[in-house]
């Protein structure tokens, strides 16, 4: 998320509420030990600007190339973001 909110402020959009639903999965083995074999974060972000909606998609790979943790990690971290804008009836699109 501040990975996130540091592109959203490079780029010029602004986020006013963010939530995630994040994921893992796991392969355990026979002896007890186990590694996390990857990641799905759903974040649902809302942005203030209806004609931004397309720089708050993209900003979530430039996020997962700048954040330490995801550039840390033995597994891939994949975003499935939806982009609501504040005041609209409904979200305007998801992205894988």
């Amino acid at each position: 998320m501040l990975s996130y909110l540091h592109v959203a402020v490079t780029t010029g959009f602004t986020v006013v509420a963010y939530e995630d639903r994040a994921t893992a999965g796991l392969d355990l083995h026979r002896d007890g030990s186990g590694e996390l074999t990857g990641a799905v974060l759903r974040p649902v972000v809302t942005i203030r600007e209806a004609d931004r909606v397309a720089d708050a998609r993209a900003a979530h790979a430039e996020a997962n190339r700048l954040c330490f943790i995801a550039r840390s990690v033995a597994f891939p971290v994949h975003h499935e973001p939806e982009i609501v804008v504040l005041g609209a009836d409904a979200s305007v699109g998801t992205a894988g």
